[in-house]
């Protein structure tokens, strides 16, 4: 019998984190839901071209494999149990035991040309691959600096590393010329990369001894943003300029959307030559599953050697490998670009149907607000100190959108995340609009019977603008 005093805890950190409506539930999405939440931004799952070529090529593959079994078993010669292909269901093993395959070789070697790297190594997730090259990259005594909003996987990969100090940066904020507001907790890429330089602590930096990973994303996943990374590269060169600078960027949710054929943000740019390493997953725009690390081949067989996460687990079996082939088949075959076209006619068109919604009711900041800013990625963050009652009352119209609350995203700064997909129309984001201004209306009228109760007590009317505030210097 387990000690019930275990039990009583998670009921109590569980009540706790309920009573603050910041417990998380497992939810499924109803049929006919039009989804304003996914990650699948080139809706190349529901893609019936890419699903064609999904099945058939495992089928191929299932005809070839039963082919050869025939022909292994009517030859004398073969040892039993003798296998000449890859399984289908299952991988049988680590990579490093029974899971390699030829296959998943030249998968990695056609994506790291693709992507314009010298290697690649596949990893089962985005989080692995992260949490992989986090933890071993640094040597004892190196340090990270990274983007204050950096995801967890990169966090988890770093507090379990040798490196000797970890410290943030402002969001987005590559140069010094406003750190000289006290009220500023975090400082910029450059005040940080200067104060790690400094007098003799800094010396084995200066010096070119320690190295110093900087953690970046291409685009950030709850606010949109992109990562200013060619001013990011060149803070690093200016202020280690004995090349002991490592950029590590995740093209989580650049990966097929930005660069030529979706190659992400570093191609886009021309920055190949300047990034130590970068992390693709497939599960946002790719409508996979794993990841890839992008980096030297002396990188790579570190990684292999070292990587916790690649060595002591099951590797991708077949159908996750196909997945993958088939979709990157597709982006080379330009087939992605109409998406793409599409896409990013819908971002234009649901910021300025959301901005014009604002201009008509002005609603104050913490009920509601959206950038003046264009989006430069599918991520359109409406922020509200009343995620819950917007996502719930768009859900009941039949559009899937998500509260976003904290410890996920800073206190202050929740919001009703929508993401935008190739697979959506014109029609569908104009409806939302729609619903989505059916909801400010409501809260305003809330808000102005709310006043007319409570009279002339000084405390009714429009709703304090400071609370719930957001400190748009992080968006």
């Amino acid at each position: 019998m387990h000690n019930p005093s275990l039990e009583e805890t998670f009921k109590s950190l569980l009540a706790r984190r309920e009573s603050r409506s910041q417990l998380r539930r497992l939810t499924t999405v109803s049929p006919g839901m039009v989804d304003f939440s996914s990650n699948s931004y080139l809706s190349l799952a529901s893609n019936p071209d890419v699903q064609r070529a999904y099945l058939s090529f495992l089928q191929t593959h299932i005809d070839n494999a039963s082919s050869s079994s025939s022909s292994s078993s009517s030859s004398s010669s073969s040892s039993p149990g003798t296998a000449t292909t890859f399984p289908v269901l299952g991988s049988g093993g680590s990579r490093l035991l029974d899971g390699n395959s030829s296959f998943a070789e030249t998968l990695e070697r056609d994506i790291a040309s693709f992507h314009g790297a010298p290697a690649g190594l596949l990893f089962n997730s985005g989080f692995d691959a992260n949490v992989g090259l986090f933890s071993c990259v640094p040597q004892p005594g190196d340090v990270f600096v990274y983007d204050e909003l950096i995801h967890a996987s990169v966090h988890d990969g770093m507090r379990q590393s040798r490196a000797a100090r970890r410290v943030p940066f402002r969001h987005n904020t590559v140069s010094s010329e406003h750190d000289e507001a006290s009220h500023q907790s975090v400082k910029s890429l450059d005040a940080v990369l200067q104060d790690l330089t400094a007098g003799e602590s800094g010396s084995s930096i200066r010096q070119g001894k320690t190295h110093v990973f900087i953690a970046i994303e291409g685009v950030y996943s709850m606010d949109g943003d992109v990562a200013p990374l060619r001013e990011v590269v060149e803070c690093v060169k200016r202020r280690l300029p004995g090349g002991n600078g490592y950029i590590i960027v995740d093209e989580a949710h650049s990966t097929g959307i930005f660069g030529r054929q979706g190659r992400g943000l570093v191609c886009e740019l021309g920055l190949e030559d300047s990034v130590f390493a970068r992390v693709h997953t497939f599960g946002k725009a790719m409508s996979c599953s794993g990841a890839i690390v992008l980096s030297s081949h002396t990188t790579r067989s570190y990684l292999i050697n070292y990587a916790r996460t690649l060595i002591y687990t099951t590797a991708m079996a077949l159908p996750s490998l196909a997945s993958i082939r088939v979709t990157y088949d597709f982006l080379m075959a330009n087939s992605a670009e109409p998406l793409t076209l599409h896409l990013r006619q819908l971002m234009s068109h649901t910021h300025s149907l959301l901005r014009s919604l604002c201009a008509r009711h002005r609603p104050t900041p913490d009920l509601l607000w959206l950038s003046e800013e264009a989006p430069k990625s599918p991520i359109i963050p409406l922020l509200t100190s009343h995620p819950r009652s917007l996502a719930q009352h768009c859900q009941q119209r039949n559009f899937m959108v998500r509260p976003i609350v904290a410890p996920t995203v800073p206190r202050g700064s929740e919001r009703v995340r929508i993401c935008l997909h190739a697979g959506n129309t014109m029609a569908e984001v104009e409806a939302l609009s729609r619903a989505i201004e059916e909801w400010l209306l409501s809260r305003v009228q809330q808000t102005v019977h709310k006043a007319g109760e409570e009279g002339g007590n000084g405390q009714g009317g429009v709703a304090n603008s400071d609370a719930g505030h957001v400190d748009k210097a992080k968006l």
